[in-house]
């Protein structure tokens, strides 16, 4: 029989357990829902407003013609027709639309930071690339909350960000969801009650960093996917370990990060966000996912989706997809405009994501592009439905439906008022609201500080 050494801690640690009443054993956290990194994100004092006569569209599939928004306390407290107003400051709306906040769920703001340094083509902060399992790294340990592309998103209209790492690790590590106001650390940005996020990757990227010379990893697609039932497998043996020793009171076994966040995923506290462009590609991560019990949160770029919508609907999946983004790799080479339509009439969960700077600052153009491009192929989707893709959807995807995405009462006033239909080029965010504070006021030039990184780029904001 072999004889294992158990530390001091240990043993004092299955002491307490076995001392603890058997709810209290069963009460404590598994060690993957721990949060290192606590959010320092202090939300300003709201604003009670009335907004009034607007066009709104609640991210619901609801559309009221003349409509007002109250706000008091932070949150929604009534929408509708003809409000009375309870003695708050009453901004006129006629003329205009009020949406949801807009939320990008796949960014890299603060860790894709322009201007690049040389450094940056050898050492990137997107990815740890010193292994294929990269999944012991949190995202928000390198973000830099000096970005300029923070204040040009919030001048847009996005109210919520989602940072992921990049994708050349397979297992590439946790994300963080922000909040784009002005911090000195990304923890007084970070949001908070919504499900920790996870970035994996499959395709072109982690096979051809396997590829490179000295590089340890998968060097093929079906090498990739050998990884990630191998990983899934040893992760799946840890999680048994920890939770017999949760249900025992006996020593935990020594913790592995790695082992640990792909323990979380399999327990469904983690969720994924896949980088998958081939609808080959897709249909293998699924299977591999359905193995091993995990639901996949969403397949990111997803330019082939549309060829499978019957599995992503059958693995509870949506589809974060581009406008029009083509051809810039082999594997986009059979993207096509309509698909965010196509799956929609599908019945696949859509929404917009950015990967870029630029796009994360016109999502509702994005969006737009997509729809005109449905309508060309007989698919008519309708303002109402179209704005699900960057508010309602990308919230429940992070956990925070019930937070944000909608205009109802009771939640968050995260809210754009645009000074036209905000599927249209010339429209502009007048005023974004934050926990229903102003946030942004585009007839109020800023008062504080020019970044650094703004200078030289044609003023503060756009």
């Amino acid at each position: 029989m072999m004889t294992r050494r158990v530390g001091i801690g240990s043993v004092m640690l299955a002491a307490l357990l076995l001392a603890a009443p058997a709810g209290a054993q069963r009460a404590v956290s598994p060690p993957w829902q721990d949060d290192p990194f606590p959010s320092r994100y202090k939300a300003p004092p709201p604003d009670d407003m009335l907004l009034r006569g607007a066009t709104i569209l609640d991210g619901a599939g609801g559309r009221i013609e003349g409509g007002d928004v109250l706000v008091r306390g932070g949150r929604i407290v009534a929408v509708g027709n003809a409000l009375a107003n309870p003695g708050v400051r009453e901004v006129g709306a006629a003329g205009r639309w009020i949406t949801p906040g807009v939320i990008d769920v796949h960014s890299h703001d603060g860790t894709f930071v322009l201007p690049l340094t040389a450094i940056d083509r050898e050492a990137s902060d997107v990815s740890e690339v010193a292994s294929p399992n990269s999944a012991d790294t949190w995202i928000e340990t390198a973000v830099n909350a000096q970005d300029m592309a923070f204040d040009r998103a919030l001048a847009n209209g996005v109210t919520t960000i989602q940072i992921l790492p990049g994708s050349t690790p397979i297992f590439a590590g946790r994300s963080v969801v922000v909040k784009p106001v002005r911090a000195p650390t990304v923890w007084g940005m970070k949001t908070v009650g919504g499900v920790q996020g996870f970035k994996m990757a499959c395709g072109e990227n982690p096979k051809s960093w396997g590829a490179d010379d000295d590089n340890e990893g998968p060097t093929s697609r079906q090498g990739v996917i050998s990884y990630m039932r191998q990983q899934f497998a040893d992760a799946q043996r840890y999680k048994r370990a920890v939770e017999q020793a949760r249900a025992s009171g006996g020593a935990m076994p020594p913790r592995d990060y790695k082992l640990e966040a792909v323990a979380g995923i399999l327990a469904g506290d983690i969720r994924v966000n896949l980088h998958c462009y081939r609808a080959g590609d897709i249909a293998a991560v699924l299977s591999v996912a359905k193995e091993y019990g995990v639901r996949i949160g969403a397949i990111h770029h997803a330019t082939e989706a549309y060829k499978i919508p019957g599995l992503l609907r059958e693995a509870g999946t949506c589809a974060a997809v581009w406008a029009d983004w083509w051809g810039f790799k082999v594997e986009a080479q059979d993207a096509v405009r309509a698909e965010a339509p196509m799956l929609e009439q599908a019945g696949v969960c859509v929404m917009m994501h950015s990967d870029s700077p630029a796009d994360g600052q016109r999502l509702n153009i994005a969006a737009a592009k997509a729809a005109a491009a449905g309508r060309r192929i007989g698919i008519d989707i309708p303002p109402e439905r179209m704005i699900k893709w960057t508010t309602s959807n990308p919230a429940k995807l992070l956990g925070l439906e019930k937070q944000v995405g909608t205009i109802a009462p009771g939640l968050q006033a995260d809210l754009v008022v645009w000074s036209g239909d905000p599927f249209s080029i010339y429209s502009r965010a007048d005023l974004v609201l934050i926990g229903g504070a102003v946030a942004w006021d585009r007839a109020k030039p800023p008062t504080e500080p020019v970044s650094d990184f703004e200078l030289g780029r044609g003023g503060a904001r756009p």
